[in-house]
C-alpha cells in the first residue's frame, strides 16, 4: 500500500439526459458515497472529471477520491487515467462501479481483474491504464427483454417496479465500496457477492 488515496470512480454519462439510465448506476453509486464522505462534486479541469475529496468507513476513515467522468462512457479511460496519474494512485487502489448486464437486477460482484465483457466504458479504461488489474463493483442491471438491443437497453430508464428496489441496490453497492477499503476483497466479496 502507498499513502495515495483509494480512487473510487462511478461509471456513467454526463447531462441529465443519461441520469436516470441503467448505464448510470455506477454515477448513483458514486453520489452515495460523495453523500457518505460530506463532499460536493466539484470540476477537475485538468482531468476532464468531477470529484470528490473526503474519507469513507468510519473515523478516522479511509482517504478517497471519488470520480465521474465528465466525458461518455467509451471515453472514461482517458479520465481515470489522469485522476489516477494526478492523484499518484496505482491500479490496485482503483474501484470502479458500473453496471453489468450479465448479472440479474439487484444483485453485484466485487472481484480483482478480469475482462471488459463487452463493457465499453471498462474497454477505454484497460486501454487507458494498460491493465484490467484494478477492483470493480459490478452491479447487475439484467438482460434487455426479447430481441432488444443491449445497447439501446443501457440507456433507458430503469422500469417502475425497478426503480422502488433502485435506491437500495445504490447504498447496497456503496456498502459493498466502503467494505472492498475498509475490510478487504475476501471480506467484501463474502459479504456482497449475492
Amino acid at each position: 500500500m502507498t499513502d495515495s488515496p483509494w480512487l473510487v470512480v462511478g461509471l456513467g454519462n454526463p447531462g441529465p439526459g443519461y441520469a436516470q439510465t441503467r448505464h448510470n448506476i455506477g454515477y448513483m453509486v458514486a453520489d452515495a458515497l460523495a453523500e457518505r464522505a460530506g463532499g460536493r462534486w466539484k470540476s477537475h479541469k485538468p482531468t476532464r472529471a468531477d470529484v470528490v475529496e473526503g474519507r469513507l468507513g468510519g473515523t478516522p476513515g479511509v482517504r478517497v477520491v471519488l470520480g465521474r467522468s465528465r466525458g461518455y462512457m467509451n471515453e472514461s479511460g482517458g479520465a481515470v487515467k489522469a485522476l489516477s496519474t494526478f492523484y499518484k494512485v496505482p491500479p490496485e487502489q482503483l474501484v470502479v462501479v458500473y453496471d453489468e448486464l450479465d448479472l440479474p437486477y439487484e444483485t453485484m460482484r466485487v472481484k480483482l481483474g478480469g475482462g471488459d465483457n463487452g463493457h465499453n466504458g471498462l474497454k477505454s479504461i484497460r486501454s487507458s491504464l494498460g491493465t484490467g488489474d484494478y477492483y470493480k463493483v459490478r452491479i447487475g442491471i439484467g438482460r434487455p427483454p426479447g430481441r432488444q438491443n443491449p445497447a439501446d437497453y443501457v440507456l433507458k430508464p430503469f422500469g417502475s417496479t425497478e426503480r422502488k428496489e433502485l435506491p437500495l441496490v445504490i447504498e447496497t453497492a456503496a456498502d459493498a465500496v466502503e467494505t472492498l477499503l475498509t475490510a478487504g476483497l475476501e471480506v467484501a466479496q463474502r459479504e456482497f457477492n449475492s
